[in-house]
């Protein structure tokens, strides 16, 4: 309907309209898309993340076929887990796809990915979905991975171009453990939770570490984030 009529509102209300129609399509998609999501919910992981991505990546699209024919630049911010390729990472063999992987299949050397590390410090994240935001400590990296490989270094912060053919890239192609702290962090279950095998090079295009992280503040702060975690030796404190 939106389309038969698309039209109609460029005649009467010319950029306005134009606009408009932008907004009120990419709703339809939103609705629809959603739909088939929490259907998808039922039947597994892979299937649901991969129609988050896959509506990521059409909404990116449309967004840059809409601005300036397709000239446009547009900076995309998301976790590591959907900006990395996923073809690089245990993801694949799992069967799930992501906005990164799907970028670079379109546009190639057009993309630009850059990921984050860290080693330690603090996160804003919550222990379970739908549980409050409460301000964690990050445990150290565990051995093995490219966190602690960085960490080894001594430097605060660095980045690493991952493009260049050099004896430092040549050592970080070799598989390793990445770890991914998003919404939630659950320290207990680390290994299980929050780390995969990746091929570094191979996922991004630039490397960013920050070795200690700081967490994110949020805009209306709570006594239980301002608290921060309970000592896992609480009460007894030994």
């Amino acid at each position: 309907e939106l389309r038969r009529k698309y039209a109609e509102f460029i005649q009467r209300d010319g950029h306005i309209g134009e606009e408009e129609f932008f907004s009120a399509e990419q709703n339809a998609r939103l609705v629809m898309n959603a739909e088939r999501y929490y259907r998808a919910m039922f039947h597994g992981r892979a299937s649901s993340w991969n129609l988050r991505d896959q509506h990521m990546f059409e909404t990116l699209s449309e967004l840059f076929s809409h601005l300036d024919s397709g000239q446009a630049k547009v900076v995309v911010w998301a976790h590591n887990s959907h900006l990395g390729d996923a073809r690089a990472t245990e993801m694949h063999a799992r069967g799930e796809l992501n906005i990164g992987q799907l970028v670079r299949e379109r546009f190639g050397e057009r993309a630009f990915a850059i990921g984050f590390s860290t080693y330690g410090g603090t996160v804003t994240a919550a222990s379970d979905w739908g549980a409050p935001a409460e301000r964690k400590h990050v445990r150290p990296a565990l051995a093995g991975s490219y966190e602690e490989l960085f960490h080894a270094t001594d430097q605060p912060t660095f980045w690493i171009d991952l493009r260049e053919r050099n004896r430092a890239n040549d050592l970080l192609q070799r598989e390793r453990l990445q770890r991914a702290i998003g919404v939630i962090y659950r320290p207990q279950t680390e290994r299980l939770s929050h780390y995969f095998e990746v091929r570094l090079p191979a996922q991004f295009d630039v490397i960013i570490h920050i070795d200690q992280t700081k967490a994110l503040e949020p805009l209306e702060r709570t006594s239980q984030w301002d608290r921060g975690e309970l000592p896992e030796t609480y009460p007894t404190t030994l």
